[in-house]
C-alpha cells in the first residue's frame, strides 16, 4: 500500500492537517507527518525532520504558498508519485516546479478525497 505523508502537520485537533492524519488512519492508509513539533496524532508521529522520510508516494500540503518555497528542493528530493495543493495552498510556480520532475499534481481537498473514495483514484493534472 502507498504511504502518504501530511505536510504541515499540526497538534491542534482543529487543524484540517490534524483530521486528515485521523481519516487517513481510519482509511488504513499508511501515514506520516512533518510539521514544527514533534508530537502524535492517532499513533502517527510527527516528525520535524524531512530525512526521517522516504518511499512517500502522496504527499498531502497543509502549509501556505509563502511557507512552501523553503521546502521545494526537500519536497522534490521525497520523489513523491504526487503532491496534493489542499484549498489555501495553491501554488503555480510549485507545481510547474513539480511536474517539470514528473511529479503529479493535484487541487483537492484531501478530506473530501477521503469521504467520497476517491482518495486512491484522483488523478489530475
Amino acid at each position: 500500500m502507498s504511504k502518504t505523508l501530511v505536510f504541515g502537520a499540526s497538534l491542534k485537533p482543529q487543524r484540517y492537517s490534524n483530521i486528515a492524519i485521523q481519516r487517513l488512519v481510519e482509511k488504513n492508509i499508511e501515514t506520516e507527518a512533518f510539521g514544527l513539533r514533534l508530537g502524535e496524532v492517532s499513533g502517527v508521529q510527527i516528525k520535524t525532520k524531512l530525512e526521517d522520510f522516504q518511499n512517500i508516494d502522496t504527499i498531502t500540503l497543509y502549509l501556505n504558498p509563502k511557507r512552501q518555497v523553503e521546502y521545494y528542493n526537500e519536497i522534490v528530493g521525497l520523489q513523491p508519485r504526487r503532491v496534493i495543493f489542499n484549498p489555501g495552498t495553491e501554488n503555480l510556480p510549485f507545481y510547474n516546479l513539480l511536474k517539470e520532475n514528473g511529479i503529479q499534481v493535484v487541487v483537492a481537498c484531501t478530506l473530501v478525497l477521503l469521504a467520497t473514495n476517491q482518495y486512491k483514484l484522483v488523478e489530475n493534472d
